[in-house]
């Protein structure tokens, strides 16, 4: 019996994604096919992995290959007694939140997950490990106890009043903590979903390691459950919109890494509280844990059929050429949610597209209906592909948004380490002030290329002007990347 449930059909024989049609309605809108230029995504790939070694904090490895950055913040947390060197600042700036670097990790696992023979292949399975134990590494320091996590280091009033290079800081090192009278379930949450998917990615290779993740993420999700409340350290910067996507979103992770039946029972019972959404990013993480459980679902796990659901609509609302989009595009054809790092939702949306399109392929060919328009899973990597092509140069102003990547790319990218001259070429000091008089508004490239950065992006018409005091349009972050990483390693398979 044939069921009809919002903007897609579903057939309960076979699931919610089951063939419906074997022909299309006479008329019916296809997902056009990807277009334009072909680019070197193993090239991208790697520098899309080498950009968070321009993220990083603390004390930097031998192997350090972006050998213009150098040692900063080795005294972050020394004022609180705890250490809490090391951890990615998260754009431009030289504040390390949680929140975001949290998220940025669970992704990239995510991508290793999916995508770990592609990587191996393309030989950057080795730096997404790296990566990935750079943030955890920090994340095991900053949990201090069952009910205290150090989730902030640096101030973000008195950091964003400087523009200095991370080498020369001497701005208020803030460490702020959460606990139990003053919780911060987002963050503890999301944190726990990062510890649980790294957790799968070393179990092959260091499973002891694995084994204290998973053990810490069960912990850390404990404290987020039990102790409930909003967040508001980072504000303004990263304004939780709530945080019961962050404790769906860490219990599919935890269920997805130990197998513990009380994680499944946790997202079932609680299915109520996931719903449609339109995007998905740092602060919403509906779709993600939709997708993720949507995989378990097609492959018998009947209980998550809601998330399936939901998972189906988010494809509709995103996906161009069907009455259910909700999504901007630009004319080049890039989607389009909102001014201010929007390759992230991008970039975020389109790998978790493909992780569906690969778990449609592999469920018997199933299709998805969006109205009177069927999508097969070739359809939505045709999609993503699309995205990844525009971000590398396949666009109107022929650009590539990823620095160091392609003939054409952003020079002024906003970040205060790689527009100053490296320490290593000039070792004096340059204050705040200097940085803002001497730097920040010049016209010149910045002398150091942060290679593989996807900086925010052009605006809802195509347009783009690269300065660096447009941070909306030039500023990268860590979970920009993230994404990127699993879709470039997704489109390394049968040369596609």
């Amino acid at each position: 019996m044939e069921k009809r449930f919002g903007c897609y059909n579903v057939n309960r024989s076979h699931s919610v994604f089951s063939m419906i049609l074997q022909l299309l309605f006479p008329g019916a809108v296809l997902l056009m096919q990807a277009q334009g230029r072909e680019f070197d995504y193993r090239e991208a790939l790697e520098k899309s992995l080498l950009f968070y070694e321009g993220q990083r904090s603390g004390k930097l490895p031998e192997t350090q290959r972006m050998n213009w950055r150098g040692d900063s913040a080795l005294v972050d947390g020394n004022a609180s007694q705890v250490d809490l060197r090391g951890g990615y600042y998260d754009a431009g700036d030289n504040v390390k939140y949680q929140f975001p670097m949290a998220f940025t990790t669970t992704l990239l696992s995510w991508s290793v997950m999916e995508y770990e023979s592609e990587l191996l292949l393309a030989n950057q399975l080795q730096h997404a490990h790296e990566s990935i134990r750079w943030a955890t590494d920090y994340f095991l320091k900053a949990v201090t106890s069952p009910t205290q996590i150090w989730v902030q280091v640096g101030d973000p009033h008195s950091d964003h009043e400087c523009w200095e290079r991370a080498e020369d800081m001497d701005t208020l090192r803030l460490t702020l903590q959460i606990n139990e009278t003053t919780p911060g379930t987002e963050v503890a949450a999301e944190t726990a979903a990062a510890m649980a998917a790294s957790s799968i990615v070393f179990r092959a290779s260091d499973p002891l390691y694995a084994e204290r993740l998973l053990g810490t993420a069960m912990t850390v999700f404990d404290f987020a459950d039990k102790y409930r409340g909003t967040y508001h350290g980072a504000c303004p910067f990263y304004c939780s919109s709530g945080y019961n996507d962050e404790l769906l979103w860490a219990a599919a992770w935890l269920y997805q890494a130990s197998n513990d039946t009380k994680f499944l029972k946790y997202v079932v019972d609680n299915s109520t509280l996931s719903h449609e959404v339109s995007e998905f990013s740092w602060d919403n993480k509906h779709a993600g844990t939709q997708i993720l459980l949507t995989k378990l679902y097609l492959a018998g796990e009947t209980s998550l059929e809601p998330y399936a659901k939901h998972a189906a609509a988010f494809v509709c609302h995103v996906l161009p050429a069907n009455m259910w989009n909700k999504v901007s595009y630009t004319p080049g054809g890039l989607l389009y949610v909102r001014v201010g790092a929007n390759t992230q939702y991008v970039t975020g949306s389109s790998f978790i597209i493909v992780v569906l399109a690969d778990s449609l392929a592999n469920s018997n060919g199933a299709k998805l209906m969006c109205g009177n328009v069927s999508y097969a899973s070739q359809n939505l990597l045709a999609h993503s592909k699309n995205q990844v092509d525009y971000i590398l140069g396949s666009n109107p102003l022929n650009m590539s948004y990823m620095a160091g990547f392609g003939p054409k790319y952003p020079t002024q990218v906003h970040q205060r380490s790689a527009s100053i001259i490296s320490i290593h070429e000039s070792p004096l000091h340059v204050g705040c002030g200097q940085g803002f008089v001497d730097w920040f508004p010049s016209d010149n490239p910045n002398p150091n290329v942060l290679v593989g950065a996807i900086v925010g992006g052009p605006d809802i018409n195509d347009n783009f002007k690269d300065s660096r005091r447009d941070s909306s349009c030039t500023e990268p972050t860590t979970y920009i990347n993230s994404g990127f990483v699993g879709l470039l390693a997704r489109l390394l398979r049968d040369g596609t």
